[in-house]
């Protein structure tokens, strides 16, 4: 993986030079209320309007699914960018240059990629205008036309041909003077063993370009027109191409998964293009691979609900499950289409048509459970005794692994009308089931996002003191100096612990109070969404030392009172074990504490 470094000073520029509210109004419908502008959340399905921007403070905050960052952070959550990818796309935005410091290895590796995108871009043209515009393509134009394919869908999704020939992109590329190593890197040459010429890889072949999220071509994906073997020829992963950080038609099918708060995942890259014409234009692929955890976040970012459709056949089962089971992690609603047995979406779309497939298809996808199932009683007949007391066991198994109790209950209901059975026994049953599994998986339950703590009003006053004494931090060094004197990091909440710290750190290399450019300096994601959880707190902006004063000592008190429970443990301990010394020097202790706590 290429790492490339861009210099703190011409990120800081890129900041400053644009409005978080503009950036972001390019993407949410936003209302000016008081200061700040709401609108509805682009990374969570709601109805009323939680997500709010701030234009003092140029960060962005979800009240809702917590959140948070400032203008480089809302474009790599949203569009799936690298941080140095959202700085370049930001700073073309704001016509600023991005020199960016290398190593001497790197920077001559990235020279190297731009005529590598250059001429990928240059390819993709070429073998459309064989396609559409050349008696050489009209073989593979009528194929196309054959399997369905429309004008409008050939022309959005680039699809092109490559010559029955052996040299025509070797020629192409040569004449522009594009280092052919290169392509032969990529897959796109090859080189004879007996004299070292190169030719074309792909000769006689429908090509499918594949695209990073920034809609470069990277790949290609060649279909032959007849029996020739391999059927399919794809090109290797490369310098470019990383197959496992990349979904197929992901920036086509961005603005509308957004739009939609959902996304469809198919399997292959033809399921998109069929689909997209079918009317399922929200569709990306994970071209055959199983689901990796940059391809979840990518589409975990951009829809609340994610509908997983991949083949009928077992390996397609399995690796939907697969997927599900990632996906699961993020706290989003998963769904899985059913297919019909021996078919994939292209095939379904070819037999029954685009109504049916976004009807039967789509429109009736089902939960995880629903979907497992459906396929535990594949394949048994119920009317056979065994079998159906095999299944209800089968079912009960999945059922212990239900965390919400009201879908339990939804199933097992079910469950008990369809076989005419006590429902108080299935939960008896599934209880067993449950605690059975327990003692036996000790693995930790899986992680997803961290929630945001809740509202400062509904938390206790040492958790309320320290949230807000950070947020006049925030926007106030010698706060931040006063806190760091009398109580230094000690912070009962560890986020707050980790914040602090780097706040210190912050002004301690002499930076000046910019809540936006703090957020920046952090690491990890949950802290972003502290910090500007706690950014967007309504304070006095004329600091009131009694109140600073107030808050450190609501947090001593906290700390004493800890204190003094853990010393009370201890002198009832030694009581225990008639060691009335230590009991009786604990005991002042804790007396002392006890008046100190009183006189605050």
């Amino acid at each position: 993986m290429i790492s490339l470094r861009i210099e703190e000073e011409t990120i800081e520029k890129v900041r400053t030079a644009l409005d978080i509210v503009e950036v972001v109004g390019e993407y949410v419908h936003l209302k000016k209320s008081g200061r700040n502008y709401f609108g509805l959340c682009p990374f969570h399905q709601e109805h009323t309007p939680s997500f709010s921007v701030s234009p003092d403070k140029q960060i962005f905050h979800c009240f809702g699914c917590g959140m948070g960052g400032n203008v480089f952070t809302f474009l790599m959550e949203l569009e799936g960018y690298n941080f140095p990818e959202a700085v370049r796309v930001l700073a073309e935005k704001a016509h600023i240059p991005v020199p960016e410091s290398e190593t001497r290895e790197e920077g001559q590796r990235q020279d190297d990629l731009n005529p590598l995108y250059h001429g990928m871009e240059l390819l993709t043209k070429l073998f459309h205008y064989l396609l559409v515009e050349t008696d050489y393509g009209k073989p593979a134009l009528q194929y196309l036309k054959e399997r369905g394919f429309s004008d409008e869908t050939i022309a959005q999704y680039k699809i092109g041909y490559a010559l029955d020939d052996w040299d025509t992109q070797t020629k192409f590329l040569e004449r522009r003077q594009l280092p052919l190593h290169l392509f032969e890197q990529v897959g796109m040459l090859d080189k004879r063993s007996f004299d070292g010429k190169r030719f074309d890889r792909f000769r006689n072949r429908v090509m499918f370009p594949i695209w990073d999220t920034r809609g470069r071509t990277v790949a290609f994906a060649g279909r032959v027109l007849n029996d020739q073997k391999p059927k399919y020829l794809n090109t290797p992963e490369s310098p470019i191409f990383h197959k496992g950080r990349l979904l197929y038609g992901y920036h086509l099918a961005r603005q509308v998964i957004k739009q939609r708060n959902e996304v469809v995942l198919f399997e292959g890259y033809m399921d998109v293009v069929k689909a997209s014409q079918a009317g399922v234009t929200n569709g990306v692929a994970s071209m055959g691979t199983s689901l990796t955890e940059e391809q979840a976040g990518l589409l975990t970012r951009g829809a609340e609900k994610i509908i997983i459709c991949y083949d009928a056949d077992q390996a397609g089962v399995d690796a939907a499950f697969r997927a599900a089971s990632l996906l699961e992690k993020y706290g989003r609603t998963i769904k899985i289409a059913r297919m019909i047995d021996g078919l994939d979406p292209d095939d379904y779309i070819t037999r029954y048509g685009a109504e049916r497939f976004r009807t039967d298809v789509i429109g009736a996808s089902m939960t995880i459970t629903a979907f497992r199932l459906y396929y535990l009683r594949k394949n048994r007949n119920l009317n056979d005794e065994g079998d159906r007391l095999r299944y209800i066991d089968d079912v009960l198994g999945v059922l212990s692994e239900l965390p919400k109790a009201v879908e339990r209950d939804h199933y097992l209901r079910q469950l008990a009308d369809e076989f005419s059975l006590s429902l108080d026994a299935l939960k008896q049953q599934q209880y067993l089931i449950f605690r059975r599994k327990k003692r036996a998986d000790k693995a930790e339950p899986p992680v997803g996002r961290r929630l945001p703590v809740k509202k400062s009003s509904l938390l206790p006053a040492y958790l309320s003191a320290e949230r807000h004494l950070i947020a006049y931090m925030l926007r106030h060094e010698d706060v931040a100096n006063k806190v760091r004197t009398e109580i230094g990091g000690s912070f009962y909440d560890d986020l707050h612990q980790a914040i602090v710290a780097y706040l210190y750190a912050f002004y301690e290399e002499g930076l000046e109070p910019d809540i936006s450019a703090f957020i920046q300096k952090l690491p990890d994601p949950d802290l972003r969404a502290r910090v500007t959880d706690i950014a967007m707190i309504d304070i006095d902006e004329d600091v009131d030392e009694q109140v600073i004063q107030d808050y450190i000592d609501q947090m001593i008190k906290h700390h004493q009172v800890l204190v003094i429970e853990e010393k009370l443990a201890a002198k009832n301990e030694a009581e225990k074990q008639q060691d009335l010394d230590t009991a009786t020097k604990l005991l002042a202790e804790i007396i002392e504490l006890k008046k100190d706590l009183q006189n605050r």
